[in-house]
This record gives structure tokens, C-alpha cells and sequence, in this order.
């Protein structure tokens, strides 16, 4: 079925505009706790809010998700004070904080998500799809909501840049200028709270972390910069909450929340392989650029020393001689140095080996070489 087809569907459109604003707000966030080695802490206030979902069901009384949201952000709100409390004025590592409080916060949301299901109450049915998402659930109603506390993240992102980077980057330098570094980072912390509560109904509280991490991540692979990198996050979680979108609704019986999850991840590994300058890809290539660059100057050293020694610029050097020295891998070497008009193969003498000689262009690159070892 053609994809226009399937866009005018009026619960795709749903899920693909949910999909856009997840991606763009937990990309654009994630990069901050990233970026302060906080990467666990998306998944710490995922799971904190699901405590916070169930009160706030059992408040309202139904599956409202204005009110369920209102108590995830609260819950895990919570859990980030705890964490920077924790930090603060105990011997406790942030990630021993990190782990302490999801863990505590997530077995009471479990405990109250089993005694609400427990009740003889029919409203309660289907309220452990917060824990994976459930996508096709998606109303106008809930897009509204979720696209204010999107534009209201973004906006204060925006309106408080210069301090969040600066916090980020250098917090001690941040606090003796004179400010509220721990003001700014309890509402960072907050901000990101936003973020999950933006992806409860899409992926749901236990893959949300994925969301948090895997932009940011992969744009980190891409630039050096704050400014790119926060950007390129929040296009990556764009880009992967769409196409597990759409490869949802063009395949019946996949869930949507996991196959958002799965598209980021093929983002960061495609990142991890092919970003410039950082991937593996590119480091291979240099690694092997880097050996044969060695590989080469050896070579025309040996040469280069061989002519001084015998006061003869063109002296032949044997091959089975600079086999024995350099291994059997110089037959390579020489062949590409030929090839770069560095070396040519002479006769020396009739039934011996051959024999190889610089050429002017290989003695200009050996002494070259040279000088720049005896700088360095």
C-alpha cells in the first residue's frame, strides 16, 4: 500500500506526530545527561515514574493522561532529588545513587501497578501498557499535551542555553562566577523528567531510556560541538521515532515502541561506524594508512642509510637483504613505493637477486624524513 495511503490513516497520523515530538524532546535533553556522564539517569526517572502513574491513576480514577503524566512527572522528579540528594550528602557515587533510586522507586510502582490491577475495577484494564507504550493509543487530545511540554522544554532550553552549557561543561567554574549551580541542575534534571513523561504513551517507562541515550550518542560521534551535537540528537530521535512508526503501522503485530527503540540503535551503530574522524570505520582506515606511512618510511630509511654508508645515492640494495631486516613483507612496500616513483628495481649483476635504488624523489622524501625525526 502506497505510503500516502497509509499517512492519511487517522491513527498513524497520531503516532507518527507523537513519534516527531519524542524524538525531537528526548534527543535535545538526552544530550545534556550525556554529556554529564549522567546516561542512566533517563533510565532512572523512566522508572521512577511509574510509581507516579499509578497514583495518579488512582487520583483520577480513570486513564486520563494529563493527570497520569502529572504524577509521573512528579515521581520522577522526585527520584531526581533523591539522586542529587544522595550525591550530596552521602559517600555514595552518582551511579550507586542512579541505581539505588530506580530501584526502589520502580518496586513500588510494581507494587501499586499489582494492587490497582487487583481491584474490581474494570478502568484499570490496560494500564500496564505505560510500561512498553502503547502507541496506537494515541489521541489528538494526548499529541496536544504532549506537544506543550515539548515546546515548553524546548523554550526553556533555549531561554537558559548559556547557563545549561556552561554547567555542563565546567560546574566549578559555573559556581564561582556566581550561579545557582544546583538550581540549574535540579531543573536540567527536571527538563529530562519532561522528556520521559513525553514518551509514557509511546515506548512506555522501561524503553524510554533508550530514547534519553541513543540520540544524543550518536550525534556525539558526528561533531565536537554543543550547538551541532544537541541539533543532530534531536533530528536522530526524529528520524528513529518515524521509521518505527512506520515500520509499525506497514507491519501488523509489531509493537511500536520497541521498533522505535531498534531504529535508534541502527542510528548510533551506523554512527559508531561511519562518523567521521570517530568511527570505527574511519579509525581503521587510518590505523592502516598509519602502518603503511611507517611501513614506507623504514624502507626509504634503510635505502636512504644504505647510499650514505657507501657514499652512492643510486647504491643497489639486495632485496633478500631487506627481506632478512624488514620481513617478507617489503616486497609489498617496494612495489607500492615503484609505484609512487619513490624506488625503482635495477640489475645489478647477472643471476643475482633483485636489487633496488632510490630515486631522487625517494631521497628528497627519506631526508625529509629524517630531519623531521631529529626535530621531533
Amino acid at each position: 500500500m502506497p505510503l500516502a495511503v497509509w499517512l492519511a490513516d487517522h491513527t498513524i497520523q497520531n503516532v507518527v506526530a507523537g513519534a516527531v515530538l519524542l524524538g525531537l524532546v528526548s534527543g535535545v535533553l538526552g544530550s545534556f545527561a550525556v554529556l554529564r556522564q549522567q546516561s542512566l539517569l533517563g533510565d532512572t526517572l523512566a522508572h521512577a515514574a511509574l510509581p507516579g502513574i499509578c497514583l495518579g491513576f488512582l487520583l483520577a480514577g480513570s486513564r486520563e493522561l494529563g493527570v497520569l503524566a502529572g504524577g509521573a512527572l512528579l515521581t520522577a522528579t522526585l527520584a531526581a532529588l533523591a539522586v542529587q540528594a544522595l550525591v550530596r550528602f552521602s559517600r555514595l557515587k552518582t551511579d550507586a545513587a542512579l541505581g539505588s533510586v530506580l530501584s526502589l522507586f520502580f518496586a513500588v510502582g510494581v507494587v501499586l501497578l499489582t494492587f490497582i490491577q487487583g481491584r474490581a475495577d474494570a478502568a484499570q484494564g490496560g494500564l500496564e501498557s505505560f510500561l512498553f507504550g502503547q502507541a496506537a493509543a494515541t489521541l489528538r487530545s494526548d499529541l496536544w499535551l504532549m506537544g506543550g511540554v515539548t515546546a515548553m522544554a524546548l523554550f526553556l532550553v533555549t531561554l537558559f542555553w548559556k547557563e545549561l552549557k556552561l554547567v555542563t561543561f565546567d560546574p566549578l567554574f559555573a559556581a564561582s562566577v556566581g550561579y545557582p549551580v544546583a538550581l540549574l541542575e535540579t531543573g536540567l534534571t527536571a527538563l529530562i523528567a519532561l522528556a520521559v513523561v513525553v514518551g509514557l504513551q509511546m515506548v512506555g517507562v522501561v524503553l524510554m531510556a533508550a530514547m534519553v541515550i541513543a540520540p544524543p550518542v550518536a550525534a556525539r560521534q558526528w561533531t565536537r560541538r554543543l550547538e551541532p551535537m544537541v541539533a543532530l540528537a534531536g533530528l536522530f530521535g526524529v528520524a528513529a521515532g518515524v521509521s518505527g512508526a512506520l515500520i509499525s503501522a506497514t507491519t501488523p503485530g509489531l509493537a511500536t515502541g520497541p521498533l522505535v527503540v531498534l531504529a535508534a540503535s541502527a542510528i548510533v551503530l551506523a554512527s559508531l561506524l561511519l562518523a567521521p574522524e570517530r568511527g570505527l570505520l574511519w579509525e581503521a582506515l587510518k590505523r592502516r594508512r598509519d602502518r603503511r606511512a611507517l611501513a614506507d618510511e623504514r624502507l626509504l630509511a634503510t635505502l636512504y642509510g644504505l647510499a650514505r654508508r657507501h657514499h652512492d645515492p643510486r647504491y643497489p640494495a639486495e632485496q633478500g637483504m631487506l627481506d632478512a631486516y624488514h620481513g617478507v613483507g617489503t616486497r609489498r612496500v617496494l612495489a607500492r613505493l615503484a609505484g609512487l616513483g619513490m624506488v625503482r628495481r635495477v640489475v645489478h649483476m647477472p643471476n643475482e637477486g633483485a636489487h633496488w635504488e632510490l630515486t631522487e624523489a625517494g631521497q628528497r622524501r627519506a631526508r625529509a624524513d629524517l630531519s623531521r625525526a631529529e626535530a621531533d
